[in-house]
């Protein structure tokens, strides 16, 4: 037989380190798996990586409000008074109904037995 180049040797036995390496990488994977699942695992980083982008998300959205904020105060009062007007607008329009009908008792009119309005005479005794 003949004898191996140097530079083989070395290759081998830098080929039987990485094999090493890589037993122990998944013995280690395994063990780990064992703990816990690759459902759960998948489950966690991905919930994981979304809040963030959703807080990352909301930060740079609180951000540019303010920002606009700052620049429309006008603007921004108008839409919060908007948005106050719209959620009490039951109680408000309730409270308007009321007076309607409390105008229209006391305008109303007598009527006689034709259903025609009679208009009240000045100093008429009652």
């Amino acid at each position: 037989m003949t004898r191996l180049p140097d530079r083989f040797i070395e290759d081998r036995a830098i080929r039987d380190a990485a094999r090493a390496v890589l037993a122990e990488d998944i013995e280690h994977l395994r063990a780990s798996l064992s703990e816990e699942g690759i459902a759960s695992r998948v489950s966690s980083g991905v919930t994981g990586t979304i809040s963030n982008r959703i807080r990352t998300g909301a930060r740079d959205v609180l951000e540019q409000a303010k920002a606009q904020a700052g620049d429309n105060k006008g603007v921004l009062a108008l839409l919060v008074g908007a948005l106050i007007l719209w959620f009490a607008r039951g109680p408000i329009l309730e409270w308007i109904e009321g007076l309607l009908e409390e105008s229209s008792d006391e305008t109303e009119l007598d009527m006689d037995s034709a259903g025609a309005p009679v208009p009240a005479a000045v100093g008429d005794p009652e």
